[in-house]
């Protein structure tokens, strides 16, 4: 079976589907197994954080793969790629606003306007709202083709931003390793993005030749 009629296959999205859940289900496991560490509410807030940032990557890759390798049928998975997303930004937020927070509304915005991470994260979340809210079918025919897909690239902002908030997050035990992989990933994808705008500018620019 080649890839693309694999990816056509009627299984193919209730796989990826599960695929995404199996993170917050070994969460949801070591919470009640005790296997979050010393810290399990630091550990919950941090491993939301993470898989925001992997399943955002996995986002912004369907694209460029697509192009590269002929697979179109990838794009049938981009949309669920981006709810996820956003499914756990919501979670990372919804952990820090508990756990760190006691869902005191007014310390946690006390806390945003204080601490520049939290401010940058909390914007990034903000950005990514209109973009799940407006994923579906009835959005795209609402807004008109053009203006969703303006719309939609807010996500490269989103994408620098997550990235700023993660740097600064880990400026403060001077650990930048894992920020140094992440930002890489990031530039190679919208680096992809810049240089097909560019041909495509080009190639308009030229125009069809005349014989």
């Amino acid at each position: 079976m080649t890839a693309a009629r694999a990816l056509l296959h009627p299984a193919a999205k209730p796989v990826l589907f599960a695929a995404c859940l199996l993170p917050l289900a070994w969460l949801v496991y070591g919470i009640f197994a005790d296997r979050l560490g010393a810290n399990p509410a630091e550990y919950l807030i941090r491993a939301a954080g993470d898989w925001t940032l992997r399943l955002l990557c996995l986002t912004l890759a369907v694209t460029p793969l697509r192009v590269m390798f002929g697979v179109p049928p990838l794009a049938r998975f981009r949309r669920m790629l981006g709810l996820f997303t956003y499914f756990y930004v919501v979670l990372h937020l919804v952990c820090y606003s508990w756990f760190d927070m006691g869902l005191d509304v007014a310390e946690i915005a006390r806390d945003i306007a204080k601490r520049p991470f939290i401010l940058v994260g909390f914007s990034a979340f903000l950005l990514l709202t209109p973009l799940a809210v407006t994923s579906f079918n009835r959005a795209i025919r609402a807004l008109g083709a053009k203006r969703w897909q303006a719309l939609h690239k807010l996500v490269y902002v989103v994408a620098c931003l997550a990235i700023l908030h993660f740097f600064w997050m880990r400026s403060g035990k001077n650990d930048f390793a894992e920020v140094a992989v992440y930002a890489a990933i990031l530039a190679a994808l919208l680096g992809w993005r810049v240089r097909e705008w560019l041909l495509r500018k080009r190639a308009s620019r030229s125009g069809p030749q005349r014989a």
